[in-house]
């Protein structure tokens, strides 16, 4: 049986671009850079804090070419964040679009999106 969500595949055209987003902007760190020498290139980032699942970034091109029937979407993610009013507030500053927080039951959400215009949401958690 599945005993957690190891990685979540992001489908994009510049990974270099996205790399720069998730770390520069959004605090992740690379965990692993690999290309196998034949087009194939997969970055794994988390975020800085301990975290047991991660995001690989791969070539959109390349898997559209290798699997053509593949969903190479963006996935809906939520992440979580200790407070949710400084990374929104954090994020405008680089010009990054964002949604209004909105109050949940849950807890306080909003939306981003990345360079590509794929869009996640993050939600303080109470």
């Amino acid at each position: 049986m599945i005993q957690k969500v190891g990685q979540i595949m992001i489908y994009v055209d510049d990974q270099d671009e996205c790399v720069r987003f998730w770390k520069d902007i959004m605090g992740f760190r690379v965990v692993d850079d690999q290309d196998n020498g034949e087009g194939m290139r997969w970055i794994e980032m988390s975020p800085r804090t301990e975290s047991v699942t991660t995001i690989v970034l791969h070539n959109k091109a390349f898997v559209a070419k290798m699997e053509p029937d593949m969903n190479l979407g963006t996935p809906s993610l939520m992440f979580f964040t200790d407070n949710v009013e400084q990374l929104h507030e954090h994020l405008s500053k680089h010009d990054i679009t964002i949604g209004e927080i909105i109050n949940m039951p849950n807890g306080p959400v909003f939306n981003f999106a990345d360079f590509e215009g794929n869009y996640f949401a993050v939600m303080e958690r109470k």
